[in-house]
């Protein structure tokens, strides 16, 4: 594909995530929310009855620290390379760093992607889905060209193509799609740290996600999900045959947000007793690695937490930059089993229709991590301080040793505590 052929013609399409450890942005500013009765009036589990159907896979690498992210290996073209790839529930779109040839790409794993010469025409329906002005024009009608924006100011622009996806369902099958993603020749990595990678994997509700676009081709249903380790590494997967619905805690997705991924309003609880913090509105984002809360929630978090620590052998560790917020005790901690006897867990409590209430729990390492200098440190940031206002966000620290579960079918979000070291091959004795 020529250089000639990539005339720009720059699409924004906002998300909540990042190409690095999360800071951010504003996108709920000038939302009136409004409070909506939950759709879900039974478990979701009570409502199907059908057999589920095959499901695809995938091992995830890396961790919340030190890493600071997780990936995805993904095989794509003919023939096949391999990519690592982000996933990333707040975004939609797929892209990878590709030679176009490159104006402008960071440093990546893998040789940058060749793109095919299946150009997404500008009227197909996926490019079409991208772009949000219904006066969009087509200066060039034989392609699509789009620009990514990212909450910590990174972003991608180029143009879609088609590709070849080598996957294997769960039943043994071998399938080779063909699905649209990003050929982004013009990369800005944002102003969060930076970590090397190929691309993004778009998992977010809109038509041209991967999700979307296997259930729209008969492959999946359109279901997405993941599983992080603590320990490191984990699974992410489509479809519905890797879990047992009844043995998750289900919620609604939010009718208020329909973009992004979210429960809608949360009430917050520390060590099983209310805060006093109630209607928070929350998204659950894989592409962020810790924890969002506002300035409000914040506040009382780190003033519950220090209370709890007053008469104890932690003090604030000012000189430790890893977090906003750290405490070192009389010798270095070597794991967060050091420091558990210490702090309280956290949980959020979601409407599952009717009385009924679907809770997250959040225990001590679901918000906290140990530094490279011993130390414990707070894995919830002030949301306020990079632009999220009055919005809450649940980050990859949050979700480890949990299978999350966003039914795009039955719009409903599920979670159970699971073992994510283990890739699971059928919903046997998956979680």
């Amino acid at each position: 594909m020529g250089k000639g052929v990539l005339m720009i013609l720059v699409l924004m399409v906002s998300s909540i995530s990042c190409l690095a450890p999360c800071s951010a942005s504003s996108f709920f500013k000038d939302k009136l929310w409004e409070r909506r009765r939950p759709t879900l009036s039974v478990p979701i589990a009570s409502a199907s009855s059908s057999i589920a159907s095959p499901s695809i896979v995938l091992p995830l690498q890396g961790n919340v620290f030190p890493n600071g992210f997780y990936n995805v290996t993904l095989f794509i073209g003919q023939p096949p390379k391999p990519y690592f790839l982000d996933p990333d529930t707040g975004s939609d779109l797929t892209w990878l760093q590709c030679d176009a040839p490159c104006q402008q790409c960071t440093e990546t794993p893998h040789p940058l992607y060749q793109p095919s010469n299946d150009l997404v025409p500008c009227k197909d329906p996926l490019c079409m889905s991208l772009h949000s002005s219904i006066d969009h024009r087509c200066e060039n009608p034989d392609q699509c060209d789009y620009e990514v924006e990212y909450a910590d100011g990174g972003s991608s622009l180029g143009v879609l193509v088609r590709d070849i996806f080598p996957l294997n369902l769960t039943n043994g099958d071998p399938i080779r799609p063909r699905l649209t993603l990003g050929c982004g020749y013009d990369q800005n990595p944002g102003s969060s740290s930076y970590h090397p990678m190929d691309g993004v994997l778009g998992l977010g509700k809109g038509a041209v996600s991967i999700v979307s676009q296997l259930h729209n081709q008969g492959i999946v249903r359109n279901v997405v999900g993941h599983c992080f380790s603590s320990k490191g590494g984990g699974y992410l997967f489509f479809g519905d045959d890797i879990y047992d619905p009844y043995r998750l805690a289900w919620t609604p997705m939010s009718r208020d947000y329909p973009k992004h991924y979210s429960p809608g309003f949360g009430d917050l609880f520390f060590n099983g007793r209310s805060t006093g913090l109630r209607n928070l509105f929350v998204v659950f984002d894989s592409g962020s690695s810790y924890t969002y809360f506002n300035a409000q929630a914040y506040q009382i978090i780190t003033s519950l937490l220090n209370r709890e620590l007053t008469g104890k052998p932690l003090r604030e560790a000012k000189d430790d930059d890893t977090l906003p917020l750290c405490w070192r005790g009389r010798n270095p901690f070597k794991s967060l089993r050091d420091v558990r006897k210490y702090f309280k867990p956290l949980a959020l409590s979601f409407s599952s229709g009717r009385r009924s209430k679907a809770v997250f729990e959040m225990p001590t390492e679901s918000y906290l991590i140990i530094s490279s200098k011993g130390n414990v440190c707070l894995g919830i940031l002030n949301g306020s301080e990079v632009g999220l206002e009055n919005s809450n966000i649940i980050g990859d620290i949050s979700m480890q040793d949990k299978m999350v579960v966003y039914n795009n079918e039955k719009q409903a979000i599920g979670w159970a505590t699971a073992n994510c070291d283990r890739v699971p091959k059928s919903s046997v004795g998956s979680l």
